[in-house]
């Protein structure tokens, strides 16, 4: 069996002995180069050849950003980042993992992190995924041109209403009551930019989205995609009113589920045990879902491993008025998640990333 070659680049030689240490513990893995900077990285990426490469952000001379804009740019390859936890180094990794890094694994404990053996076993899961990632979706934004802003009001025999915006401009929207849900893993956040950022304003339905990912990062995953979003992007909140326009991101930690109160629909977090190894987790939201039985559900299943929000959209379909959309294979970064929901036969349309929200868009004004 081939060994997937690994290149690490970190600026301390403790943690680039340590992360060695732990993914050659695995028979599938071997390390074939160190680099201590991004510039001794890619000198050493054109000579070696790797696999994957595991890429510190924060480093002197040339830091994990810039080293991974050149990577893709130039020598595209699966890289994984590792990161500190703090809010800078969280908004960093957004970045990375919108430039096109595969993953990412969070240090315990900064940037060196003595207790690194935490996260082995997801260092070394995350790793062998990369090697299997989908590199040429990264390219597929480009070639797959197509304009995604449709107006929300092409349909002129669609019954409208006047609703005020969250910034008191006022938008005719869809009478109907919809409510748009998203599950998403690895690949995700470059994903959600390219659905969230191509939604226009007048969508008259809130957008629910569940991203793997683990406490700390969700925030600056929602502040990022803010602030590229006509849409407002944000971190849900506990017993806060779900609003038209608005994008809720659950937090890394907490299932995100929806109740009524009233005419209004609000947001609830809890730390229940994790569904398949998540929390939050896909089913659990789309679940929750299901119990608005007068809305239009619109489910999305974008790339990412494993087979979360199947189990949620099963339920959703039984229950009725629910449009399922899943990520096409060709622009998945990887086709777990959406590969599992459209063998259910339950879902309606498979679109390249690149088309997601125009049939969004299209299926609110239904």
């Amino acid at each position: 069996m081939k060994k997937i070659n690994v290149l690490i680049v970190d600026d301390s030689a403790f943690m680039r002995k340590l992360i060695m240490d732990f993914l050659e513990e695995d028979d599938r893995i071997q390390v074939i180069g160190t680099a201590r900077n991004g510039q001794d990285a890619l000198k050493k990426i054109e000579e070696l050849h790797p696999d994957v490469v595991t890429l510190d952000v924060e480093m002197p001379v040339m830091n994990g950003l810039e080293t991974l804009k050149r990577i893709m740019k130039t020598n595209p390859i699966p890289v994984v980042m590792l990161s500190s936890t703090t809010y800078g180094g969280a908004y960093n990794t957004v970045l990375a993992m919108q430039y096109g890094a595969v993953d990412f694994i969070a240090k315990p404990s900064g940037a060196i992190s003595l207790d690194l053996h935490k996260v082995k076993e997801q260092l070394v899961k995350k790793v062998v995924l990369a090697s299997k990632a989908n590199l040429h979706a990264f390219r597929m934004d480009e070639s797959l041109s197509f304009s995604q802003t449709t107006s929300f009001l092409s349909d002129k025999n669609s019954s409208i209403e006047l609703y005020p915006s969250s910034d008191n401009r006022v938008i005719p929207v869809k009478v109907a009551k919809s409510i748009v849900c998203i599950g998403t893993s690895t690949g995700g956040p470059k994903a959600l930019q390219e659905v969230l950022t191509h939604l226009p304003k007048g969508l008259g339905a809130p957008i629910l989205i569940v991203q793997h990912m683990p406490p700390g990062f969700t925030k600056s995953l929602a502040s990022r995609l803010n602030s590229l979003s006509d849409l407002n992007v944000k971190e849900a909140e506990d017993g806060e009113i779900f609003q038209r326009d608005t994008a809720y991101i659950a937090p890394g930690g907490y299932h995100l589920t929806v109740r009524k109160m009233g005419t209004a629909l609000t947001a609830h977090l809890n730390e229940s045990e994790p569904r398949k190894g998540h929390r939050p987790s896909v089913d659990v939201l789309f679940e929750s879902i299901s119990q608005l039985k007068d809305y239009k559900k619109i489910a999305v299943i974008l790339t990412g491993m494993g087979a979360d929000g199947t189990e949620g959209l099963k339920t959703l379909k039984s229950v009725g008025n629910t449009v399922a959309i899943a990520e096409s294979e060709e622009t998945s970064i990887v086709y777990g998640m959406p590969k599992s929901a459209i063998g259910t036969g339950l879902v309606d349309e498979v679109q390249p990333l690149t088309f997601i929200s125009n049939t969004i868009s299209q299926y609110l004004q239904t």
